[in-house]
C-alpha cells in the first residue's frame, strides 16, 4: 500500500488536525519522498514511518509539535537539515538502520535543540572510531545515544516508569497486608508440618509396635501348635505301645 493511500485510512473519517499520533510503517513511498503529510497536521506529536523507502525528508511539511519521531530502516542519508526548519521540537529521533555513514551526516542535527535520544544503531557510522564521543561532543543537547547515556547508563523507558508508579500506587497497604498474611501463612504451615511429621513419626513407631506384637503372636501360635502336634504324636505312639502290649498278650 503506497503512503498517501495509509495516510487515508489512518486518518478513519477525522480532520489532519486532530491527529496526534499516525503510524505509516511499511508501507511505500513510490519516489522515496514524503507523501500524503500536509501542513494540516499541526496537532501531530508521533510520527513513525518506519521501513517506507525514504530516501530524502525534502517533502516533509511543518509539524511544529512533534516530538517523537521514527524513521528507522529507510534509505536516508543525508537532507536531515530539513528536521531542524520542519520539525523543530523533537525530542526522540530513530534514525537507526539508514545510511547514514559520516559524522557530517548528522551535523544538522545540531539545530535541534531540544533533541534529547538519537538511535544511529545499525548504521555504518558506528563503526568510526570513537564513534560515541564524537556524536556527544557534536551533539551536546543529546543526553541518550542508541538508547544509553555517556557513562553507559540505558535510558529509561518512559511507559514502564508509569506503570511502574501505577502499580506502586495500587500496591500501597494491600501489598504490605498480603506479605503479613503470607508469612502467618508460612508460619502455620511451617507448624502444622511439624506437628504432622511428629505424628507421622509415632505412627510409624507405633505400626513397627504392631508389627512386632503380630509376629510375636504367629510364632507363639506356631510354637503352641508344635508343642500340640508333638503331644499328639507321642498320645498316637503310646497308644501304638498299648495295643502292641495287648496283641503280646
Amino acid at each position: 500500500m503506497d503512503m498517501k493511500k495509509r495516510i487515508t485510512l489512518e486518518l478513519r473519517n477525522r480532520s489532519p488536525a486532530e491527529i496526534a499520533e499516525l503510524v505509516v510503517d511499511n508501507s511505500r513511498s513510490a519516489d522515496g519522498e514524503v507523501e500524503g503529510l500536509t501542513d494540516a497536521f499541526t496537532e501531530l506529536e508521533f510520527l513513525s514511518m518506519v521501513n517506507v523507502g525514504l530516501s530524502s525528508l525534502a517533502k516533509l511539511p511543518s509539524l511544529p509539535k512533534l516530538r517523537k519521531l521514527e524513521l528507522s530502516d529507510n534509505n536516508l542519508s543525508g537532507s536531515l537539515e530539513t528536521l531542524s526548519e520542519k520539525c523543530p521540537n523533537l525530542t526522540y529521533l530513530n534514525l537507526s538502520g539508514n545510511k547514514i555513514k559520516e559524522l557530517s551526516n548528522v551535523e544538522a542535527l545540531q539545530n535541534l535543540k531540544s533533541l534529547q535520544s538519537l538511535d544511529l544503531f545499525n548504521c555504518e557510522i558506528t563503526s568510526l572510531e570513537d564513534y560515541r564521543e564524537s556524536v556527544f561532543e557534536l551533539l551536546p543537547q543529546v543526553t541518550y545515544l542508541d538508547g544509553f547515556d555517556q557513562e553507559d547508563n540505558e535510558a529509561p523507558d518512559s511507559e514502564a516508569d508509569d506503570e511502574d508508579e501505577d502499580g506502586e500506587d495500587g500496591a500501597g497497604p494491600t501489598g504490605d497486608y498480603d506479605d503479613e498474611d503470607d508469612e502467618e501463612e508460612d508460619e502455620d504451615g511451617s507448624e502444622g508440618g511439624e506437628v504432622g511429621l511428629g505424628f507421622q513419626v509415632n505412627r510409624g513407631d507405633q505400626e513397627d509396635d504392631d508389627d512386632e506384637d503380630d509376629y510375636a503372636e504367629e510364632e507363639e501360635e506356631e510354637d503352641q501348635a508344635g508343642v500340640q502336634g508333638q503331644k499328639r504324636k507321642r498320645d498316637v505312639d503310646d497308644e501304638g505301645e498299648d495295643d502292641d502290649d495287648d496283641d503280646d498278650d
